[in-house]
């Protein structure tokens, strides 16, 4: 890892180290090293909503004009089809439960249960990694506007 985030409280450098491991698993299709990323960073709390900041500023950042229905189905689609190579337990539900998320659009309604944290844990690097590679970025500095994001709404609560 090139980002130290040793200025980070001990919680919240676990889920960056965490993170980073996951998403690099990810992006790298390692069907071998993604189990074991993602068991860390499911026991990480608060690594859902972290996640989420990283999948908004990307999604802000891919498509600077908003998003429509049909963008957010071809990130779904290609995050699936990209993803189920290597990981064929791969959700779009969840994929889209994330995406919904992360827009602030997500009800899960009376029908609908919402993901548990294992199952966000598992798909967030997916959809990470995908967004990473339209971006051509590293994930560091998302993740640290996301703690930073996440930061000023704690301040501000």
């Amino acid at each position: 890892m090139t980002t130290t985030w040793r200025h980070l409280p001990a919680s919240a450098r676990e889920i960056a180290e965490a993170a980073t491991e996951a998403v690099t698993a990810a992006g790298a299709r390692d069907a071998e090293a993604y189990p074991p990323t993602v068991a860390r960073l499911t026991a990480a709390d608060r690594s859902g909503l972290v996640l989420g900041g990283v999948v908004r500023l990307l999604l802000e950042e891919t498509h600077p004009d908003g998003l429509a229905g049909d963008d957010v189905r071809q990130v779904l689609e290609r995050c699936v089809r990209s993803t189920a190579a290597w990981w064929p337990d791969v959700d779009p539900h969840v994929l889209l439960v994330l995406l919904a998320s992360a827009l602030g659009v997500y009800d899960p309604g009376d029908d609908d249960a919402p993901p548990d944290p294992a199952a966000i844990a598992r798909h967030a690097p997916l959809l990470v990694a995908d967004l990473l590679a339209v971006t051509g970025r590293p994930l560091a500095g998302y993740l640290t506007a996301a703690f930073a994001e996440v930061a000023r709404t704690e301040l501000h609560d």
